[in-house]
C-alpha cells in the first residue's frame, strides 16, 4: 500500500529525528525518555482504548521552559508529527520501533529497553483500566506478550516468578514480532471497547491532587 497518500501524516525524517534526538539528549536527566522512550510512550497511547491528550503526556516528555518560543514550537511540531505518524504508520502495516543503542564488548547493538520504558509509562497513564482488562481477559495478555518479555528482559517490569533473560535470538524474534503486536492490540481494543465499568477505573481516588512527579525510570507497573 502507498504510504505517501497526502492524507497520511508523513513521519519524520532523518534530519528531523536527529533533531528532535539532539533536543531530548541535550535535557536528559534521571529517569527522562530519549527519542526511543518518547517513540515509546507514544506508540502506547495510539494503541489505547481511551484518548490520552497531549496535556497529559507531554509533561512525560518536556521537563523544563523553552529557551524561547521558536524553540518550543519547533519542538512541540516534531513531537507531535511523531505522534501522528504513528497511527498512520500502524494503519497501513508500516510500523517499526525507534530502538536506542548499547555498547557492548562485541559493539553497538540495538536496544528495546528504552522503548520499552516509554511504552510501559503510556500505559501507567490509563493504569486503571489497562489493568482492569489484563486481569480479566487471558487473550491481551496473550498479545502483549512478546513487549512483555522485553520489558521484563530489560528490567522495566518485573514478574512475580523467577524469569530467565532471553536469549539473543529470542530477544531478536520478540522485537521483530512489536508492530504486530501493536496492530493486534489496536484491533483488539476497536473489537472490545472499554466498557464502563472499566472507564470508571481510570478515575482514582487522588485525582483531585497535585499530579505526581514524573515516574522513576523502569518504573511500570501494569503488569502484577
Amino acid at each position: 500500500m502507498n504510504t505517501s497518500h497526502p492524507d497520511w501524516p508523513s513521519s519524520l525524517d532523518d534530519a528531523e529525528l536527529d533533531e528532535l534526538d539532539r533536543y531530548l539528549r541535550g535535557h536528559s536527566g534521571d529517569g527522562r525518555l530519549l527519542l526511543d522512550g518518547v517513540h515509546g510512550l507514544l506508540s502506547a497511547l495510539a494503541v489505547s482504548p481511551v484518548a490520552v491528550l497531549p496535556d497529559e503526556w507531554l509533561p512525560e516528555v518536556l521537563h523544563e521552559p523553552f529557551a524561547d518560543e521558536d524553540e518550543g514550537n519547533r519542538v512541540l511540531a516534531l513531537l507531535a508529527k511523531l505522534n501522528d505518524s504513528i497511527s498512520a504508520e500502524l494503519d497501513v502495516d508500516a510500523y517499526e520501533p525507534i530502538l536506542g543503542e548499547i555498547d557492548t564488548e562485541q559493539g553497538p547493538v540495538l536496544s528495546a529497553g528504552g522503548w520499552c520504558e516509554g511504552f510501559s509509562r503510556g500505559i501507567d497513564l490509563r493504569a486503571g483500566l489497562w489493568e482492569k482488562r489484563l486481569a480479566d481477559d487471558a487473550q491481551l495478555m496473550e498479545l502483549l506478550g512478546p513487549v512483555m518479555a522485553l520489558a521484563v528482559d530489560e528490567g522495566v517490569l518485573s514478574a512475580e516468578a523467577e524469569f530467565e533473560k532471553l536469549t539473543e535470538d529470542e530477544y531478536d524474534e520478540c522485537l521483530s514480532q512489536v508492530p504486530a503486536v501493536l496492530g493486534a492490540v489496536n484491533s483488539y481494543w476497536h473489537e472490545h471497547p472499554a466498557t464502563e465499568s472499566e472507564l470508571a477505573a481510570m478515575l482514582r481516588p487522588d485525582d483531585d491532587k497535585d499530579p505526581p512527579a514524573p515516574p522513576r525510570q523502569r518504573s511500570g507497573h501494569w503488569v502484577h
